[in-house]
């Protein structure tokens, strides 16, 4: 399947809302959220606060979920709520469904989804196994091409990140030889944990905490790197080998690691590197880098930066003054998840749906190859991992 290319997001995003939809409400995209934890309220806030769309319908096993989104998301008190997830596709006057439900549960909704028809933002990763991707991808098979399949790798939409792409494929610094991925959050270790909720909801309640419902730090989490690594380099990788391990003792879950750093072998001799890190008591530093045989494109959700040979650099006084190698800084203009959001419903209403389907499948699998690698503590090929499942 196609995903969106740098020229196609771009001219989605370049489109005004205004001009591509008009003004009538009752043209309006309407559109249901499956899930309504913190990101599917966040997403689906912005998504409500398109002009061109109107939430009609909230899911989410939990009535504190629900009643969380009728406070906090435009419209959602006025929307239709469900417990469950098929009355809510069910629904004929829906156009468009969010998916921000535990990752495990994406192969299983995407698919509901693709069966009603529905135009899918589905949050990433696509699945938290290998045999939940495979799933994912059998529905693409028989989706209508005539409808937006969109996931949450929100980077590939924003302008910035579409700028430094560019950049690169016309060889702006050279050769492309090497990629990194930092995913370093600045948590504190773990402390005692006590969950608020009835003992047999605790697991989906703190899904995040456990791997076989999201999949681990590596697939849930740093999966964005991962997925620029991806894109950038033009392909999937074809083996990977990991290190990392517990500096910490988790107090809930099954975690079995903290720390990550993935070696992954893509075509052509290019490198890409996951470095990732959970508990850096304070400090944090989310970005990618891409280093080639004429200068270096750093890229982060706040900017990018351009740095080359030093002498022939124009700025005497770079703002990063412990680097005078830096040509060019760009700041993002706003949160990158409005760009994704905005390309979404204008890919709908322009009738020029995306299908981003392949590239989630193959980044969520990079993820799931870098995991195995670091588990069994030695070098693991493409094809190994989809054998596995």
């Amino acid at each position: 399947m196609d995903h969106p290319t740098r020229r196609d997001a771009a001219n989605l995003l370049l489109v005004s809302p205004a001009v591509a939809f008009g003004s009538q409400a009752n043209s309006a995209v309407t559109f249901g959220i499956i899930g309504t934890g913190g990101r599917g309220r966040y997403v689906g806030t912005h998504m409500a606060n398109d002009k061109r769309a109107r939430l009609t319908a909230i899911c989410d096993l939990f009535p504190d979920r629900i009643d969380l989104a009728k406070t906090q998301v435009p419209g959602a008190d006025k929307a239709r709520a469900f417990k469950e997830y098929k009355e809510l596709l069910a629904q004929q006057d829906i156009d468009a469904v969010l998916i921000a439900t535990p990752v495990f549960l994406h192969p299983e909704h995407f698919e509901a989804a693709v069966n009603a028809r529905k135009h899918i933002y589905c949050e990433k990763p696509a699945g938290a196994d290998v045999a939940g991707v495979k799933r994912l991808m059998r529905a693409v098979a028989r989706a209508d091409k005539s409808k937006t399949m969109q996931f949450g790798f929100q980077q590939r939409f924003s302008p910035e990140y579409l700028t430094a792409e560019r950049m690169v494929k016309e060889g702006k610094i050279g050769q492309l030889t090497l990629m990194t991925s930092y995913w370093v959050l600045g948590n504190r270790p773990p402390q005692q944990f006590k969950s608020p909720y009835d003992p047999k909801d605790q697991k989906l309640r703190h899904w995040g905490l456990w791997k076989d419902y999201s999949g681990g730090p590596i697939v849930e989490q740093d999966c964005h790197g991962v997925d620029t690594l991806n894109w950038f380099g033009k392909a999937h990788p074809v083996k990977a080998t990991g290190t990392g391990g517990l500096r910490y003792k988790v107090p809930y879950g099954d975690w079995s690691s903290d720390h990550h750093n993935i070696t992954y072998y893509y075509p052509g001799n290019l490198e890409g590197w996951l470095i990732s890190i959970k508990h850096t008591g304070g400090f944090r530093d989310v970005k990618e880098q891409f280093f080639g045989s004429e200068g270096m494109i750093e890229t982060a959700r706040t900017y990018y930066r351009y740095h080359g040979p030093i002498p022939t650099s124009p700025l005497k006084n770079a703002d990063d003054l412990a680097d005078r190698s830096l040509i060019e800084k760009v700041d993002s203009k706003r949160e990158i998840t409005i760009d994704a959001v905005e390309a979404f419903f204008t890919s709908i209403v322009q009738k020029k749906p995306i299908d981003m389907s392949t590239a989630a499948a193959e980044s969520t699998l990079t993820a799931l190859l870098g995991r195995m690698a670091h588990e069994t503590r030695r070098e693991v090929s493409w094809e190994e991992l989809l054998r596995s499942a």
